[in-house]
């Protein structure tokens, strides 16, 4: 018995015919972008998806040709101050197509705004409105990192490529800065991120003191980081009683995580160039120090040397002129000591007359008839006997 089949063009001719029966006009899809990619010949083709628990359960290839796509594309921006990019969720207006070689297709010439913002940006607003109603995106903008910030605690996954740009730039930098870096790991990516993230803080919480906490992730998709604009994420780090720093995906990302931390920086380099900056810093104001206090000790010593040029100086004059005193003096004294030596006295022709008791008189009072005296002359002395002794003024010369 000869089997009934389809030619497979027939085949897709049937199905074609079905879809345009089902599908007469144009019909709003729901989807999450999951590649995008304009093209240079004005053409934007798309990849819709839609997931459940993390993983995709139907997709669509889509087009959004030239003559529809910088309409669609401005207005969505306009209205929602985002661009269309992939992990974003769109509710589009298409129309579905088959193609016998390219399958089902849609073509898009239309998204609404609105929807996105509810989906997305509506909900990351939303959970930044109900943080700062609660106080939360304040509270790490009161804290401040340390001076020289050294025991660091890192929340990332232990194999991400990040992780090894931040610990190598840091760790082996030219300068021989130590840092004490402690890994906390955590999923980063995927709904069960934001629970593991949040266990990792309370985590670095019972472990201890550390200057800063640091939550690192490199870049990914918008799906791959929309973690980040977890609320109970956000709650964790407002409430850490140390800064916390994010470097979070690329330039243009900007998540809750960002806004509610301490700081943030965009890559793991800018990370560590962040400390490693702090302590460059600390090492140009002791440089500058050092040189200000040399240059006011070399100044002071200067001075004190002047000074002390000056006042020896002044030492030597009043030394010199103290001497030149003292000199005159003792020179006066020696003319004194000389003119009053007995010596210079007999040399004038006067004599010392002394009595029985070899001491000399001064008065002829103490002499009586018949004493010796002696009597010293200059050039020699001789012994006498006293014949007559007178106290008148007179000369007692004899012959």
């Amino acid at each position: 018995m000869e089997k009934r089949y389809f030619e497979l063009l027939d085949l897709a001719g049937i199905i074609k015919e079905g879809v345009a029966g089902l599908f007469p006009e144009k019909v709003w899809v729901k989807g999450e972008i999951r590649e995008w990619s304009p093209r240079s010949n004005g053409h934007c083709y798309l990849t819709l998806s839609q997931s459940v628990s993390g993983k995709p359960v139907a997709e669509f290839r889509a087009m959004i040709w030239k003559w529809h796509y910088p309409t669609v594309r401005s207005f969505f921006e306009a209205a929602t101050g985002e661009s269309i990019r992939s992990g974003i969720t769109v509710l589009v207006r298409a129309q579905v197509n088959y193609s016998e070689l390219y399958g089902v297709s849609l073509f898009i010439d239309d998204i609404d705004p609105a929807f996105t913002l509810g989906e997305k940006a509506l909900e990351r607003r939303r959970t930044i409105e109900k943080l700062t109603a609660e106080g939360m995106m304040d509270l790490q903008k009161e804290l401040s990192l340390p001076r020289l910030p050294r025991r660091l605690a890192v929340i990332s996954a232990k194999a991400a490529a990040g992780l090894g740009d931040f610990r190598n730039h840091l760790e082996n930098n030219p300068d021989g800065y130590a840092f004490e870096v402690v890994l906390f790991e955590a999923l980063m990516q995927g709904e069960g991120a934001p629970a593991s993230i949040v266990s990792a803080f309370d985590r670095i919480g019972e472990d201890g003191l550390f200057d800063a906490v640091l939550l690192l992730r490199g870049g990914g998709s918008e799906s791959d980081l929309a973690c980040f604009d977890d609320y109970d994420m956000a709650v964790a780090i407002a409430t850490c009683t140390a800064p916390v720093i994010t470097a979070i995906g690329h330039d243009k990302d900007v998540h809750v995580a960002d806004l509610v931390a301490s700081g943030s920086v965009k890559t793991p380099t800018a990370l560590a160039d962040l400390f490693l900056n702090m302590y460059k810093a600390e090492d140009e104001e002791i440089t500058s120090l050092a040189t200000a206090v040399d240059f006011a000790v070399t100044r002071r010593l200067h001075s004190l040397e002047s000074s002390l040029v000056a006042l020896r100086s002044r030492i030597v004059f009043a030394a010199n002129s103290l001497y030149g005193k003292e000199l005159s003096a003792v020179a006066l004294r020696e003319a004194l000591v000389a003119a009053a030596d007995p010596r210079a006295i007999l040399s004038r022709g006067y004599v010392l007359v002394t009595g029985r008791d070899n001491r000399v008189l001064k008065s002829a009072s103490r002499v009586g008839v018949g004493d010796r005296i002696g009597v010293r002359f200059a050039d020699g002395s001789l012994t006498a006997r006293v014949e007559d002794v007178s106290q008148k003024d007179n000369d007692n010369t004899t012959a």
